[in-house]
């Protein structure tokens, strides 16, 4: 082992040591070896076998030291019934808009119980490489985030920012800090182009200019520009909301937004920045009322709600395996179309009486499943803004309706050809024919059989392939679903304490 690649292994050690909040001494006891060892591991004064690059990489749950490693696939054996209990975990969407809006708190922010996934990973990066220290606290994945008097814009980990899709999130806390910046972001100018543009209508009001280029966006700010009427977003995304919220954050005048996303991020950013001392009012309604501050310096411990998509994962599951579990902490209101339209379908199930999260705003149930008949739903489902059907609960219908009996017609209005990806489902056994880039007809009911093919490039259908791969016959292979992780923490770990046969592996 050369001194440089030792040196190399030693720092990729030490950060995912601290990335897990684990002193030396700590990490240590686990490999039961010294602190001196490790301190020598992480200096590169170490020669370290393969067995040990092991140990430490399971030590760390990080497989940063799982070195040269390939993709990791999934082995399904099916068909599975499910029985028992599993907790919802916190919104993955509302994860990543508050690490972004931490950027607007020069004091500690501590969240709780934040989804441990790649995207969040990625985002966790990006912060560290602007001077913000990061550190889980302990293994409920509470994080807590401590920035610095000045962040590094010129230092940002590029890598990590063009491997996340939430950078964009930047613009809305960074066009306060500084009146030049750039940040770096995946794909080229087209996609760039015009996934900037709802952004930039929303955040011109506060002086802010972007410029797109082959993979970076040029950000310049002129701080005498304020809002002087009403923010109209041109659309009522989710991000774009979240942008034009920040920004108002740090504006200490009051910033009118109106056709305003209502969805559940949204509405767990606008809690936590009442808890950082802005005025928000018209949380859940289409028109937020922002009064910020100048400065936010305050330490603020904030715990975001469950996630609504990973609920619908689960009730998917349960239903195309004809299973009876109990999932508990659902986020009702961010369910109740898919609920009423499943009831429609024939889907039977009970629920516990309303309690609270520990936001102090969200409404929870428990939901215990029921094998059910399903049949075609009368009209065809399509996704509308809050509080309608959610556009990324859309795909698990796809599944559902090929296990109903009857025509089932999904339309994707909101997504270029995402539904194209829905068709894989006929890989399986499944009858998915494509209308059209936005619609497809789904007959049931299907009895799927196993079968190995890639993972497409969309999170949800990749999920929905591998829920459908629970209920084959036989064995399937799902491969590269690095797609996954970026969007569920320990997904099939958790299917499987349910009683799925679900394997992870890698091509030697």
């Amino acid at each position: 082992m050369s001194e440089d690649y030792k040196g190399r292994i030693g720092n990729l050690i030490r950060d995912a040591r601290k990335h897990r909040g684990l002193t030396q001494q700590q990490l240590a006891d686990r490999l039961s070896t010294s602190q001196s060892a490790i301190n020598r591991i992480e200096k590169g004064h170490q020669n370290l076998s393969l067995e040990m690059l092991a140990r430490i990489g399971s030590a760390l749950d990080s497989e940063i030291v799982a070195l040269g490693a390939g993709p990791t696939h999934l082995r399904v054996t099916g068909p599975t019934t499910l029985s028992g209990t599993i907790e919802v975990k916190t919104s993955k969407n509302a994860g990543v808009a508050l690490l972004c809006a931490s950027l607007l708190n020069r004091g500690r922010t501590t969240l709780r119980k934040v989804a441990r996934i790649e995207e969040v990973n990625r985002l966790l990066e990006v912060l560290d490489s602007l001077g913000v220290q990061t550190r889980w606290l302990n293994d409920d994945n509470d994080l807590e985030i401590v920035p610095p008097a000045e962040l590094r814009l010129d230092a940002i980990d590029e890598e990590a920012a063009r491997r996340t899709r939430s950078v964009i999130m930047f613009l809305g806390p960074l066009l306060h800090r500084s009146e030049r910046f750039e940040l770096p972001y995946a794909g080229g100018c087209n996609l760039g182009t015009r996934t900037v543009e709802p952004h930039m209508s929303a955040l011109r009001p506060f002086g802010l200019e972007v410029k797109a280029t082959e993979g970076s966006y040029h950000a310049q700010v002129d701080q005498k520009i304020v809002p002087g009427r009403p923010i109209v977003l041109t659309e009522r995304g989710d991000t774009v909301t979240e942008n034009a919220l920040m920004a108002a954050a740090l504006h200490p005048g009051t910033t009118v937004i109106r056709n305003a996303s209502s969805n559940y991020m949204v509405q767990d950013l606008c809690f936590f920045l009442q808890r950082l001392g802005v005025e928000v009012e018209g949380i859940g309604t289409t028109t937020l009322t922002v009064t910020g501050r100048s400065t936010i310096d305050v330490d603020v411990d904030y715990a975001p709600s469950e996630d609504p998509i990973e609920a619908m994962s689960l009730l998917a599951a349960a239903i195309v395996t004809g299973s009876s579990i109990t999932i508990e902490r659902v986020p009702i209101e961010f369910l109740e179309i898919e609920l009423a339209l499943l009831e429609e379908m024939g889907f039977h199930y009970t629920r516990s009486e309303e309690y609270v999260a520990r936001n102090g705003h969200t409404r929870l149930v428990d939901l215990t499943t029921h094998p059910s008949v399903l049949h075609a739903p009368l009209d065809k489902i399509h996704p509308m803004p809050f509080p309608g059907l959610n556009i990324d609960n859309l795909p698990f219908f796809a599944v559902i309706a090929a296990v109903a009996q009857g025509q089932t017609l999904l339309h994707d209005w909101v997504y270029e050809n995402r539904a194209i990806y829905l068709t894989d489902l006929t890989k399986l056994g499944g009858q998915v024919k494509l209308l059209d880039p936005h619609r497809v007809m789904i007959e049931g009911p299907s009895s799927f059989t196993g079968t190995e093919m890639m993972c497409p490039p969309a999170l949800r259908p990749a999920v929905v392939l591998l829920l459908a791969m629970l209920a084959a016959k036989g064995t399937s292979v799902l491969r590269s679903t690095y797609v996954i992780h970026r969007g569920y923490e320990d997904l099939a770990e958790r299917l499987n304490q349910l009683g799925a046969q679900i394997e992870t592996f890698r091509d030697i």
